[in-house]
């Protein structure tokens, strides 16, 4: 009777905060309508839901959370970064999708702060985001988030900044939020574990517990590899055993078609651009592939990227005075 009884109340604890949630939920939706169609997306459960729990369910501090980056997206016109526009900062390999996921089917950025090939802060921030958006649209379904292998292979302090490192840490925690799933550090020298510990401030308490600290030395550590990834399928610097290498060319391509991808994708309301209706059906439109397809050239169309990353400037702009009609967005 008594094992009845704790499974009752455990049910309505449950039941409590489902209804909790979805109220919480419903209440964000309602602060930041109307939407824009093209933006409609950004009203899903499921978005919502990351900015939520970005703030822990506070519903003004996400509400503030969510409007300023729809403002911000709107601003730095996140979907209008193509290939061409950072491919000078690609070039060294310094970040870069892998070919790989881990065990999880999440995408996996490659970053290697050696290979640092810019001394601009706006350049170097803008392919970030461009990253960023790249490994949102090539995420699985029912997965939200990436994961970050960071090698310090030849690393040395010059390699980053105090500035861009903050303007990173900025634009991930309050633009990508819960999109990232972990980070692993991996062989980090003594001189950056120094560096990080200036920077860890900047890290709000849930990005700081993603962080993994991993050495190829320590048998402890390399656990968190095996658990994380399918070493078959991983580079040979991070201890795998793929004969995959970064190679500009092979990337150039697939970022080239995955532009394409994207813009058929935000056109036509498919994949992981697709927006929910009212009734909750995946409003997904006519088949592509029984119209003609000029999106190669789209890319070179599109207005150019703004400068700023978009750190805190006036965010009393309401969502609902922008000029928003002719804007497409990827999901938060």
């Amino acid at each position: 009777m008594n094992t009845d009884l704790k499974k009752s109340a455990s049910d309505r604890e449950k039941a409590s905060t489902f209804e909790e949630r979805e109220r919480k939920i419903a209440e964000v939706r309602a602060a930041i309508s109307p939407l824009p169609e093209k933006l409609s997306r950004f009203s899903s459960d499921d978005s919502i839901s990351r900015y939520l729990r970005a703030r822990n369910w506070n519903v003004k501090k996400a509400t503030k959370m969510l409007k300023e980056t729809l403002k911000w997206r709107v601003e730095y016109k996140t979907n209008d970064i193509c290939w061409e526009d950072v491919a000078s900062e690609a070039d060294s390999g310094k970040i870069y999708r892998s070919t790989s996921v881990d065990k999880k089917g999440r995408p996996v950025l490659v970053m290697r702060p050696s290979c640092q090939n810019s001394n601009s802060v706006a350049g170097q921030i803008k392919y970030f985001v461009y990253c960023m958006e790249n490994a949102i649209l090539n995420l699985p379904p029912n997965q939200e988030q990436m994961v970050w292998l960071v090698d310090f292979w030849n690393f040395s302090l010059s390699n980053i900044s105090i500035k861009s490192t903050k303007e990173t840490a900025y634009v991930l925690q309050n633009h990508y939020p819960e999109r990232l799933g972990v980070a692993i550090m991996y062989n980090p020298p003594r001189m950056f574990e120094q560096f990080y510990s200036v920077v860890k401030p900047f890290l709000e308490p849930k990005t700081r517990n993603k962080v993994k600290f991993v050495y190829a030395d320590d048998a402890n550590s390399i656990k968190i590899m095996e658990e994380i990834f399918n070493m078959d399928q991983l580079e040979p610097s991070f201890g795998g055993q793929s004969t995959e290498s970064f190679d500009i060319n092979k990337y150039a391509q697939r970022m080239k078609e995955d532009d394409v991808k994207k813009h058929t994708f935000l056109q036509r309301g498919l994949g992981p651009f697709a927006s929910t209706s009212s009734n909750g059906l995946t409003n997904v439109g006519d088949d592509p592939s029984e119209e003609e397809d000029d999106s190669d050239d789209q890319c070179s169309s599109l207005s150019k990227t703004a400068e700023s990353p978009g750190f805190p400037q006036d965010s009393s702009l309401s969502v609902t005075n922008m000029s928003l009609a002719d804007v497409g967005d990827v999901k938060a």
